[in-house]
């Protein structure tokens, strides 16, 4: 390498500092940007990155990690023994049979296909067993390996081309609800494989509804592996599909458009866009709004109910403390049916208290996140920064609500 070239953190040994000195240039962030986004200052940045002080505590590496937007933490730290993210859970106790019936390879017809009607029933009944379920991922966890097996021997033994695409979409709704349960599991490659043969599967089946949820699923994947301009790309060509279909679509198609539209809103505010962030967002309130009442998808959750929930992680994504703050307390959650989006809500609340700065509202929200759905909350990143981090807080009331929480989530064991 030249002597003045820039340095690669992802091979060269360099330590901490140097590491998030060349981060933070490739995020495009100031001394002063990211020193405001950690609650710092710039001069403390400066003092990390020149080694005047050590490394800093790991509540607060995992908060540099989440803001630079790192690919593991072994990027940030040096350590090539930390290779598990924060964001990677520690593994289910049934990710190992779904994680098996995903990778099988079936080549015979020993299996006798279910038929289509009695395979869409199982379906129906484990997207309601994710949302009614507290312990929502033990229950999927235990029908997926039969309903991926039977699925595939569906689209294998289909004797039309219209059983066959109706086969297609079924399977692809089976990848849909396993790309779920393998999320933040210790196997990203699968979680990839997943999406691509939903995606596959989907655009076989050429069925709108599941094409558009294919998508949604990818976009998700491809932001939270920083890849945003392949999540714009995968969004806003499937809306320019979607959209002439839309007047004369069934509510399900256009509760998936909407649940794009906010994809697309959020892939902005990541970038900091803030004005194509809240337009994205008007546009699928107003797509929420033309909606029944009451109506909730079954795959994205999207509703009239959630839309105010997408509002606060939009103001989060953008890092607006107080804005953050603001749609969090305006936000209802009662009304939204579902234990893990419920959960996933009081997450995004609490990382909006936590950002403008009041940790004791962040650890009770996050109490109530674990109330709704306790295993969204154990396998969720951000829930964990945040109570790892105030777990060393110097107030120490704060310390020991954060230490109990962090006990209930499974945080000190190993």
């Amino acid at each position: 390498m030249s002597p003045d070239a820039t340095p690669d953190p992802y091979t060269d040994p360099l330590v901490f500092g140097q590491r998030m000195q060349i981060l933070r240039q490739r995020r495009g962030l100031t001394r002063e940007q990211l020193g405001g986004l950690l609650a710092r200052s710039g001069s403390w940045v400066k003092a990390i990155e020149t080694g005047r002080l050590r490394t800093p505590h790991l509540p607060v590496v995992l908060r540099i990690a989440e803001v630079l937007r790192v690919r593991e933490l072994s990027d940030l730290t040096g350590d090539q023994s930390m290779q598990v993210s924060l964001f990677t859970g520690p593994g289910h106790p049934r990710f190992a049979a779904v994680r098996e019936a995903l990778n099988a390879l079936q080549l015979g017809d020993s299996r006798e296909a279910p038929p289509d009607a009695h395979l869409t029933a199982r379906l129906a009944r484990a997207w309601s067993a994710r949302h009614s379920a507290p312990n929502h991922r033990d229950v999927v966890g235990a029908l997926l390996p039969d309903l991926v097996h039977d699925a595939q021997s569906a689209v294998r033994q289909a004797e039309t081309v219209a059983d066959r695409k109706a086969a297609q979409a079924r399977l692809a709704e089976v990848y849909f609800l396993a790309q779920f349960f393998c999320a933040y599991q210790p196997d990203a490659p699968l979680v990839w494989r997943v999406a691509e043969r939903g995606m596959m599967a989907a655009q076989d089946s050429e069925d709108p509804h599941a094409i558009g949820l294919a998508a949604w699923l990818t976009t998700q994947a491809h932001r939270e592996s920083a890849h945003l301009d392949a999540a714009d790309a995968v969004t806003l060509e499937t809306l320019r599909y979607l959209e002439p279909l839309l007047p004369a679509a069934g509510t399900d198609v256009r509760a998936v458009a909407g649940a794009l539209t906010v994809e697309a809103g959020l892939t902005a505010a990541r970038r900091g866009e803030t004005g194509s962030a809240w337009r994205y967002w008007d546009d699928a309130r107003a797509l929420a709004e033309s909606l029944p009442r009451g109506y909730f998808h079954p795959v994205t959750s999207f509703s009239h109910a959630v839309i105010g929930a997408h509002a606060v992680t939009v103001a989060v994504e953008l890092r607006a403390g107080g804005e953050s703050a603001r749609q969090a307390a305006r936000a209802e959650s009662e009304a939204i049916p579902s234990r893990p989006r419920r959960a996933r809500h009081r997450i995004e609340q609490a990382r909006a208290y936590h950002l403008d700065a009041q940790p004791d509202v962040a650890l009770a929200t996050l109490a109530q996140a674990h109330e709704a759905a306790p295993e969204t909350v154990q396998y969720n990143g951000y829930a964990k920064r945040i109570v790892l981090e105030e777990a060393e807080s110097k107030s120490p009331a704060r310390r020991r609500r954060a230490s109990e929480l962090a006990s209930r989530l499974g945080l000190l064991t190993a």
